[in-house]
Parts: C-alpha cells; sequence; structure tokens
C-alpha cells in the first residue's frame, strides 16, 4: 500500500454537535422566527468568555494554581492569568498581583463547552428553576454568574476544597435582546419563563357563582 493513499484515508474530525444542531435546527427555526431572507443574517455565537477571580491568590499563590488547573480542565483551553490595573489599598491590593483567571474560547471549543455546560452542567444547580431571562446587556450577549465551579463534571470534588465562582459570558451577532434569547433558546438554553408568558399560558379561571341570599333560598324551586 503506497504512503499516499494512507495518507488520503485519515478521517477527518467530526464536527461539534452544538454546531450541527445550529445549522439544522437553530437557523431554519430563527428563519421562519423573523422573517430572515438570507441564512446569513442568522445571529450566530461569537466567543464565550469565563472569568473565575481568586481573591487568596494574594497570601497564598498555590490558589491560583489550583483555580488555573480547575477552569483548565473545566474549559479544554489553558486560562490566561489577570492582574490588577491600579492598587487600592482598602483591599490590600497593588497594581500587577494576580486576581483571577481567563478564558476565552471560539470555534469548536466554544460550541463543545455550550453543549456540556447545558446538557450536563445546569442540571446540576441546586434549587434550579431556569435560567434569568433578564441577564441581557441590551446588545444580545448573555452574562450569567454561578456560584460555585463543582457543577461541572469535569472538577474532581476531593481536590477542590474551596469553592469559587464563575461568570460566563456569551457573545452573539444578535443585535437586540430578542433575537439572542430566540437563538439561546434553540441552542437549548433554559431559560425561566417571565411573569407575562405564565400569565397568558395560564388559563382564566371562571368566577364563582353569587351566594343565594336568604329570600331566593326559602323560596320553594317550582316558583323559581
Amino acid at each position: 500500500m503506497r504512503r499516499d493513499a494512507r495518507l488520503m484515508t485519515i478521517k477527518t474530525p467530526a464536527s461539534p454537535r452544538m454546531k450541527t444542531q445550529y445549522r439544522e435546527v437553530v437557523v431554519p427555526g430563527m428563519l421562519k422566527r423573523f422573517g430572515f431572507k438570507n441564512p446569513f443574517q442568522v445571529p450566530r455565537l461569537v466567543k464565550v468568555v469565563i472569568n473565575m477571580g481568586v481573591n487568596d491568590a494574594k497570601e497564598d499563590i498555590k490558589s491560583l494554581d489550583l483555580a488555573s488547573a480547575e477552569l483548565g480542565a473545566i474549559t479544554g483551553q489553558k486560562p490566561q492569568v489577570r492582574r490588577a490595573k491600579k492598587s487600592i489599598s482598602n483591599f490590600k491590593l497593588r497594581a500587577g498581583m494576580p486576581i483571577g483567571v481567563r478564558v476565552t474560547l471560539r470555534g469548536a471549543r466554544m460550541y463543545e463547552f455550550l453543549d456540556r455546560f447545558i446538557n450536563a452542567s445546569v442540571p446540576r444547580i441546586r434549587d434550579f428553576r431556569g435560567l434569568d431571562p433578564r441577564a441581557f446587556d441590551g446588545r444580545g450577549n448573555y452574562n450569567l454568574g454561578l456560584s460555585e465551579q463543582h457543577i461541572f463534571p469535569e472538577v474532581n470534588l476531593e481536590k477542590s476544597p474551596k469553592v469559587r465562582g464563575l461568570n460566563v459570558t456569551i457573545v452573539t451577532t444578535a443585535g437586540d435582546d430578542t433575537q439572542a434569547r430566540e437563538l439561546l433558546s434553540l441552542c437549548g438554553m433554559p431559560f425561566k419563563s417571565s411573569e407575562r408568558e405564565e400569565k397568558t399560558s395560564r388559563p382564566k379561571a371562571r368566577p364563582a357563582p353569587a351566594p343565594a341570599t336568604e329570600a331566593e333560598a326559602a323560596k320553594p324551586k317550582d316558583q323559581a
């Protein structure tokens, strides 16, 4: 067998499941909902930014390494160390000190992270009743705050003694929050239903009959 034939039989990597869902489900749904004439007009996902604050890195630099390892396991990408831009004496903070880690995901890693986040991590949130639909910034971007990193299956609870919060920002090309919410909803984001939607979807209850007076109750049924 020739070497050229071996190279030709190499399989190409499979497309992420979320990207396939975007092409087959999200694009047709957005075209039908908003009446776009061209599929290229449909908003798309640009990037996902995950930030994790490490407040105790000022006293213990090992905590920064542990947080960086956890965020790297969650996202599959090496985090970037974020440092303070200015000094604040009240917080005992000096410019240049490490205060957190950040990861910016694009392309295939972005779709894979969203797939794992929506289907595996969000259902593990305590007392989960849906994501807040009011967390959009008015320009089509969604900001989500998480109280702990232990909802991600990639984090080993035995090696993660401290609970840390995260901030997840999903950047889209949508012009307004309505298109951005529909885009993320079709991707599978479980948003909490608003009060208006609950009122419109809830069937109206029939009014109870008025109680009969004493005279009406004493009147015979034949005369009624």
